[in-house]
């Protein structure tokens, strides 16, 4: 949100902070963090992470190695259709180990 506030920056900053506003997010939540991402400072996500977890919230959270932003991947794509599976479908994900044999 910050390319749209102009300078310098009030209120409306921490108004529209998921940080500061972790508490009051609500639903299923997923985080993917890319370790080299060049647009979101990674350290970002983990500051949001430590208030949802300050504020009691549950949240899913993937970290990859290696990736910019939008942790693009085989793997991140898994785990998204996992969370989505499991928590708009309803149902049980495919057991992952199982196809890797």
């Amino acid at each position: 949100n910050e390319q749209w506030m102009g300078w310098p920056v009030g209120i409306e900053y921490s108004q529209s902070s998921a940080i500061d506003n972790a508490y009051r997010l609500q639903g299923r939540l997923m985080l993917v963090v890319g370790e080299m991402d060049r647009n979101v400072d990674p350290s970002s996500s983990l500051q949001l992470a430590d208030r949802l977890i300050k504020a009691g919230k549950d949240f899913d959270m993937v970290y990859v190695p290696g990736a910019d932003h939008g942790a693009p991947g085989i793997y991140t794509e898994r785990k998204l259709l996992d969370f989505f599976v499991r928590n708009i479908l309803g149902q049980t994900p495919p057991d992952r180990a199982k196809e890797q044999i």
